[in-house]
């Protein structure tokens, strides 16, 4: 029995007669070839599809191809011809599909030829020829998948594990190394997000700023047109969707410099979250803090020169391992400095496995805890400092949960679950999801206190109008906040 005959043959035994469209499935050459087929009859069948066993008993045809050797090349150019002439609707793909041209020349008939490795190209024609089958379980998942967040804000992560080997950290040895999403693929679920309604994209990563160089910044596709694998086009790219789009988790290096002016001319949201881990040189060195010699300080003024509205996150370890009380004034006097509008501060915990716990000079937990005290309190008067500067001014934000009289919010500088809100008093009317114009009337360390100026319960909420901070007096924009 050849190759062929015995692809037909599996396929008669394997797959019940059922109402669906029912596809035939020729599957020729290498074991390449053969596992591509099964990636095929798989993605055909979780959508629904039949497969038959016989020429007669199918709807269309899909011929696997091998392009090698002249002799392969018959052959597969003999398997289109016998497709076509036991059922006349045929569908090329595989190694001679490359090859389009060659294909068509000897057989004009075909349908459709697609290439090797093209899974979404091949399903693409068969949806063209048969329509996908409505199924009851399947179609029960919406294009967005399956989400734990409110409808109206998501989480998008860009790329998996991590290429850095902080000495504080086992996520590495959990997750691997840096492994980036397609950049067509995570635009392609970005844009499924926004249609489903979802109103703010909150990118994730382990580091968001490395995102494509495990691929060299390859270039990938969305809408047809190319876009390279790289944090600042993917922010380009996700900046013309229409929604609030929060980077999370970036680290400091030169090149985010490049995002700032996405922000500034609102783009994105004038928001990013930096784990800077400490400020003692010697410390990060101690951590192998990736951009640990970066001047972070003068890259915050520097990054406040080029976008007055932006909001700065962060995260800090104290009493790691060897810090001395100096370095940990030094740490104080950088969040003084900084002025960072939202701060997360841990004391040192020795996470088995990780490479600090072997580093002399293990700092007791009561200094540990008196030292992570201090620290968010020098930080809570920065924060209160910081949101008296708002109070008078009209911000535009959404809505997460809303009450008869009440409801909270976000605005620009507020990541959800993480950072400070917006209570908003006579709120009658507003719902979770909507966006409104707030006029800030008081402040605490961490929250923001006031009532709706306008509401807006459809339009968007844009990352140009929240870069604003204001919807007015945005000529006021000439010097860092």
């Amino acid at each position: 029995m050849t190759q062929r005959k015995a692809a037909h043959a599996r396929a008669r035994r394997a797959i019940p007669a059922t109402g669906a469209p029912r596809v035939g499935f020729v599957s020729l050459g290498c074991p390449k070839a053969l596992v591509d087929s099964e990636r095929i009859l798989t993605q055909l069948r979780a959508e629904g599809y039949a497969i038959s066993g016989t020429y007669d008993g199918a709807d269309l045809v899909v011929v696997n191809t091998c392009g090698f050797i002249d002799a392969a090349v018959e052959e597969s150019l003999d398997a289109i011809g016998e497709a076509l002439a036991a059922n006349g609707r045929v569908i090329v793909t595989g190694c001679l599909g490359a090859q389009g041209e060659r294909v068509r020349r000897a057989h004009p008939a075909v349908l459709a030829v697609t290439g090797p490795h093209d899974v979404d190209a091949l399903m693409a024609a068969v949806h063209a020829e048969r329509p996908r089958p409505h199924d009851p379980f399947t179609d029960l998942v919406p294009p967005q998948g399956i989400r734990l967040t409110p409808r109206h804000y998501a989480y998008l992560k860009i790329s998996e594990g991590c290429n850095h080997r902080c000495t504080f950290c086992i996520i590495p040895s959990m997750r691997g190394a840096l492994v980036s999403r397609p950049i067509g693929d995570v635009m392609r679920e970005a844009e499924n997000l926004v249609k489903a309604g979802v109103k703010e994209l909150l990118v994730i990563a382990q580091d968001t700023s490395a995102y494509g160089v495990d691929v060299r910044y390859r270039t990938g596709f969305w809408n047809g047109r190319p876009i390279r694998t790289r944090m600042t086009e993917l922010a380009q790219a996700l900046g013309s969707l229409g929604v609030w789009v929060r980077l999370h988790y970036v680290y400091p290096y030169p090149h985010v410099d490049e995002v700032l002016p996405l922000m500034a001319d609102g783009r994105i949201l004038p928001y990013l979250d930096v784990p800077f881990q400490h400020a003692s040189p010697r410390i990060l060195r101690l951590m192998r803090r990736p951009a640990g010699a970066e001047n972070n300080l003068e890259r915050v003024r520097a990054w406040r020169a080029a976008c007055p509205e932006l909001a700065i996150r962060s995260t800090f370890i104290v009493g790691f391992p060897g810090e001395t009380e100096a370095e940990f004034e030094e740490l104080l006097a950088f969040v003084e400095a900084a002025e960072l509008d939202r701060v997360g501060c841990f004391a040192y915990s020795p996470v088995e496995g990780a490479a600090a716990n072997a580093l002399p000079g293990a700092v007791a937990p009561e200094i540990q805890e008196e030292r992570r005290a201090r620290f968010m309190a020098a930080q809570a008067a920065v924060s209160a400092r910081r949101l008296a500067r708002k109070v008078g001014r009209t911000l535009r934000v959404l809505v997460d949960q809303a009450g008869e009289r009440r409801a909270i919010a976000r605005s620009a500088a507020d990541a959800p679950e993480i950072d400070g809100v917006v209570h908003v008093a006579r709120a009658g009317g507003l719902q979770a999801g909507d966006w409104a114009d707030v006029l800030i009337e008081r402040s605490d360390a961490h929250d923001l206190f006031g009532a709706p100026a306008r509401t807006i319960p459809r339009r968007g909420g844009s990352n140009r109008e929240a870069a604003a901070g204001e919807v007015a007096g945005k000529a006021r924009r000439t010097a860092p906040a």
